[in-house]
């Protein structure tokens, strides 16, 4: 009689993964919902928060809101009295890639230079921007640099006013026109900016900084016995309810 006998077979290998392909799938999209609110909501601090720390940062009983207005490209005029402000002043619906739409109520400009059309350039080293280029009397800010109609040339007696378009400062780039001014809050007392005009190279210091609303025109006043030099853009970052103004004067 034959004998036989049976050997136990080992078992499978248990499967790589318990959840079915399918079911991996279906529990990928469950975190979609959480995935895209914590985007959503990154991408609202992001645009708030410069705007917020811009407030917090330059919120100070010493920080000078301007109201007054005087009048326009008078020589020697009288020192305006600051007024603080009572809150932002929104003005309408414009277009500010125009700089002609930047401060209200602006009388006409009579001088000589009102129909001229001159370039030069401008540097200013500490905001890596180099040599962009200012057009006097021009609106298009996508194009250039403004340099506001009836303000004195660079190296005169009075104050050059230059208008720059400013943007969130995680978009800036100095070499788009677009955002050109979106760091200028950043600059101090001291700093350097260069103004190639005519062949010769002027130096300008900063001196001061003030903010005002869009109905005061009094920056924009000539004082002929001082060589200064001005640069506009909008605060806070991404809004346009008040103007940053950086005063600089000739040093070389």
């Amino acid at each position: 009689m034959p004998l036989y006998y049976y050997v136990k077979k080992e078992p499978l290998s248990p499967p790589t993964s318990v959840v079915p392909p399918k079911r991996k799938v279906i529990f990928s999209f469950r975190l979609l919902p959480t995935f895209t609110s914590v985007v959503g909501m990154a991408l609202i601090v992001s645009v708030l928060w410069p705007i917020f720390s811009y407030e917090l940062i330059s919120a100070s009983p010493n920080d000078e809101v301007v109201r007054t207005a005087a009048g326009l490209l008078n020589p020697l005029v009288e020192e305006v009295s600051p007024a603080y402000a009572l809150g932002p002043r929104v003005v309408g619906n414009l277009d500010y890639t125009k700089a002609s739409n930047w401060f209200t109520n602006v009388p006409p400009v009579n001088s000589d230079q009102q129909t001229a059309s001159q370039t030069y350039t401008v540097s200013i080293p500490k905001l890596r921007i180099d040599e962009a280029n200012v057009i006097y009397g021009s609106d298009d800010l996508l194009r250039s640099l403004v340099h506001y109609a009836g303000t004195a040339m660079p190296g005169q007696l009075g104050s050059p006013v230059i208008i720059g378009h400013s943007i969130l400062p995680q978009f800036y780039n100095p070499k788009n026109y677009i955002s050109i001014f979106s760091l200028l809050p950043t600059l101090e007392k001291g700093d350097a900016i260069i103004i190639n005009y005519d062949g010769v190279t002027y130096t300008y210091r900063v001196e001061s900084k003030q903010e005002v609303y869009p109905d005061n025109v009094s920056v924009l006043e000539q004082r002929y016995d001082s060589k200064l030099l001005k640069l506009i853009t909008c605060v806070p970052p991404g809004l346009k309810t008040r103007r940053l103004v950086i005063t600089a004067r000739l040093t070389s």
